[in-house]
């Protein structure tokens, strides 16, 4: 049985909580991710994994509390006991050692499993460009964490307290203007964001890929609630994701089913 070691709020409803998983810690690839079932009677939920230790067999999950159960482990003290913890699960990230110049591009919490991807490939010695959107300033997640590990950042915020006013995706071009094309861009963050980040960045013949959150169950693809329709084939996030090549994905689709379930108790990886 797994701890939670530690929990701490880091912006409103957003958690950092570090748990102990050691096994998993030592097989977790960056674009992985696990599910949690915090007690007999909670639901299993699906969350993204920002960073590892391995001396000490920990990892980091950040965790918005939107629903009842991830209010529930998001409310959860230091020293509490989670009944399960499955993973690591889906496929690694397809990382390219050839690249030169790579983009980044977050909504809100999407930053999470961006993270450890910039973080590889700012080991690889490949520059790294990071965008970042929020809603407001108070959002602001993981921007020290990223800075470490970026060559350049930029900020956007809906409301214009905090970098530029707009959206993440509106900085693509003064991007580019400023350091040039880039090789290929990842992109994590609701889904009609996503779906215009992969547009825009399409304008500059710039291919991506994207990380998809539709909903899911078991983790292993047998329950098929996280289908998804890429290039006229059914996948399954799950397993064969959750990292997929953005103009292959029917967002159209994936936003019409995200939203059957909006008013329902259902959870969405984070």
């Amino acid at each position: 049985m797994e701890k939670i070691i530690s929990t701490e709020e880091i912006a409103p409803r957003i958690h950092r909580i570090v748990i102990t998983a050691p096994q998993i810690a030592k097989m977790w690839h960056p674009g992985q991710f696990l599910i949690i079932h915090l007690n007999e009677d909670s639901e299993r939920i699906p969350l993204t994994i920002c960073k590892r230790n391995l001396d000490k067999g920990e990892l980091t999950l950040i965790v918005q509390a939107i629903g009842e159960s991830t209010r529930e482990i998001c409310g959860s003290p230091a020293g509490s006991d989670i009944r399960d913890v499955l993973g690591p699960l889906g496929m690694p990230s397809d990382i390219d050692e050839n690249f030169k110049s790579v983009l980044f591009v977050s909504g809100g919490i999407g930053i999470t499993p961006l993270y450890p991807l910039i973080q590889r490939y700012h080991e690889l010695g490949i520059q790294t460009t990071v965008l970042m959107g929020f809603r407001t300033a108070k959002n602001l997640i993981l921007d020290s964490e990223v800075k470490e590990v970026a060559n350049n950042i930029m900020i956007a915020s809906d409301d214009g307290t905090l970098g530029e006013k707009g959206l993440a995706l509106d900085l693509i071009a003064p991007a580019i203007e400023k350091w040039g094309k880039f090789d290929h861009v990842y992109i994590a963050g609701p889904v009609r964001m996503m779906q215009y980040t992969v547009s825009e960045a399409a304008k500059f013949g710039i291919k991506s890929t994207v990380s998809l959150n539709p909903l899911m169950i078991d983790g292993t693809g047998m329950c098929g609630g996280c289908r998804v329709n890429i290039g006229g084939h059914i996948k399954f996030a799950c397993v064969d994701g959750p990292e997929f090549d953005g103009e292959l994905v029917d967002f159209e689709k994936l936003a019409k089913k995200l939203g059957t379930y909006k008013d329902h108790q259902c959870r969405i990886r984070q």
